[in-house]
This record gives structure tokens, sequence and C-alpha cells, in this order.
């Protein structure tokens, strides 16, 4: 089996959680990533309460994924219009 047991700690609690040995660094590396958003946010703005913190690093997190996305779409349709473009030209030379 290639699960492996560990424990992840957010916000001073711990959750145990299975996860695949290939996905152990990065769910690690995410942990990481809260905990030290969470410390921003209660540096920044001298929140203490964790349910509050928590909201915000989820809110962070969410809109940096849809900006993320908002930007592969573009490079998706850059790629597109680049290669919609090349084979134009390789029509156009084998005419």
């Amino acid at each position: 089996m290639d699960d492996l047991s560990i424990k992840i700690k957010i916000a001073d609690r711990e959750y145990p959680m299975k996860v695949k040995r290939s996905d152990e660094e990065r769910i690690r590396q995410a942990g990481k990533a809260i905990n030290e958003k969470i410390k921003h946010y209660r540096s920044q703005f001298g929140i203490d309460d964790k349910q509050d913190l928590l909201a915000m690093v989820a809110f962070d997190c969410l809109v940096d994924k849809l900006k993320d996305e908002e930007d592969l779409q573009v490079i998706d349709q850059t790629v597109v219009e680049k290669v919609n473009h090349l084979n134009q030209l390789v029509s156009q030379s084998l005419s």
C-alpha cells in the first residue's frame, strides 16, 4: 500500500490524515503555507480569532486560484491562436 499516515498542524490543531506517499510533500507544504498566511494576517491585522483567520486564508486562497485559472485561460487562448497561425503559414507554404 502506498498510503502514509501523517499529522498536519494548522492553526494549533493537528489533523491526522492518510495520504499517498507521492503527495506527502505537497500536503506538508500546503499546511505550512496556510500557517504562514495565518501568521501574516495575525500580525498585519491584529486578529487572534482562529475562525476569522482561517476564513481570511480560505478567501485569499480562492482568490489566488481564480486568478490562476483566468491566467491559464489567457495562456491557452494565446497558444491556440499561435498554433492556428502556424497552421495557416504551413498551409500557405504547401500551396
